[in-house]
């Protein structure tokens, strides 16, 4: 009898395990993989890499900087979460439009609960394209509230052309500072 009842146990667990029914799986974009092949692209360019530093809006040093330091300068990015991993997508929702006057699709990720969440906001631009479709931007807000500070990571990736991490810091009984760098290796001089 013992033995016949764990059977039915036995049966009735498989049975509730093949009968939960599976939502669609998400396919979000991994932005992640994106920056770590332009960062790959860019180890093996010939791009002369500027960078730019603007320190609360006053100053502004630049800087050709060498090919190997190019990954230590877009670490930021290279260590953001993938929101696109199965542990991280049920965290987060997705919103796609199309925006007429710009021409582009623009891909909206953000959290179901902000407060767990460093990433803020996730966002990427892409052109249409018959020939194929390009991202061209990667937006990204990212925050950090620790029990003595803030710190707000504003991010931008520009595709085949430069990235941009302006860090706000709101330490305890100190001024707000703003602390911009950007990274160019293909970009318009106009643009710079």
């Amino acid at each position: 009898m013992k033995l016949s009842l764990y059977a039915l146990l036995a049966c009735l667990i498989l049975l509730s395990c093949k009968t939960k029914k599976a939502g669609p799986e998400k396919k979000y974009v991994s932005i992640t993989s994106i920056i770590r092949n332009q960062v790959a692209a860019v180890d093996t360019s010939l791009y002369s890499i500027k960078r730019l530093d603007i320190i609360d809006s006053i100053r502004t040093d630049t800087a050709f900087i060498h090919r190997e330091q190019f990954r230590t300068l877009a670490r930021d990015f290279l260590e953001l979460p993938d929101i696109a991993s199965r542990e991280m997508q049920d965290n987060f929702s997705e919103d796609t439009r199309f925006d007429e006057q710009m021409n582009t699709v623009v891909i909206t990720y953000q959290p179901l609960k902000a407060a767990n969440s460093v990433i803020q906001r996730e966002e990427i631009l892409i052109t249409p394209n018959p020939g194929g479709d390009k991202i061209k931007s990667i937006i990204i807000d990212y925050l950090v509230n620790n029990r003595d500070s803030i710190v707000q990571k504003r991010m931008l990736w520009q595709v085949d052309r430069s990235f941009q991490v302006t860090t706000i810091k709101q330490a305890a009984g100190q001024d707000e500072t703003i602390r911009t760098m950007k990274v160019v290796w293909n970009e318009p001089e106009e643009n710079q």
